[in-house]
């Protein structure tokens, strides 16, 4: 076999090598492309036990294509915390998290805060499951909010994506 023969043979298959690998760099390209985006999911721990949060609602900021999932259960005993990791997708979001108390005679209390009350890029949220006698958590929802305005003018907010977690 000649020298020209061999590199003929050598340039034919590489050639076919390089064709091979841009199809399949193409066809991973395309179904990535078209493949369906996740939503956000918090991740949620206590007491050793640790669960995955997919929303309760999400629209797209423009309130459209809502979807509607459930509430998750995650059992926090008295006096453990409750502890909400943030996807990166929420960090930098306008979030408003609001844990739900119960007193001992069914009053229900909120206690609010908001991304304004913790320090930029908070990745983690430690929600007590007691912060005072008499109260217990019995549930948590977070939720990132974007600014409607009605049909006269006047803007307020309202949440575009709701996570739900009951504890009790």
């Amino acid at each position: 076999m000649s020298t020209n023969t061999i590199r003929r043979t050598l340039a034919l298959a590489l050639t076919g090598i390089l064709v091979l690998v841009a199809a399949t760099a193409g066809v991973v390209w395309l179904l990535a492309r078209d493949a369906e985006s996740k939503d956000p999911e918090l991740t949620a721990y206590a007491h050793g036990t640790s669960v995955t949060v997919p929303p309760f609602r999400y629209c797209t900021v423009r309130m459209e294509d809502c979807r509607q999932g459930e509430t998750v259960f995650l059992e926090v005993p008295a006096g453990d915390p409750l502890q909400i990791s943030l996807p990166d997708a929420l960090v930098d979001s306008p979030w408003e998290l609001l844990p739900l108390y119960a007193r001992e005679n069914g009053e229900l209390v909120e206690q609010p805060s908001s991304y304004r009350d913790h320090p930029a890029d908070t990745r983690a949220l430690t929600v007590p499951s007691r912060p005072e006698p008499g109260l217990e958590l019995v549930g948590v929802e977070l939720q990132v909010m974007i600014i409607a305005i009605d049909e006269v003018g006047n803007e307020f907010p309202i949440p575009h994506a709701v996570w739900s977690i009951k504890t009790a």
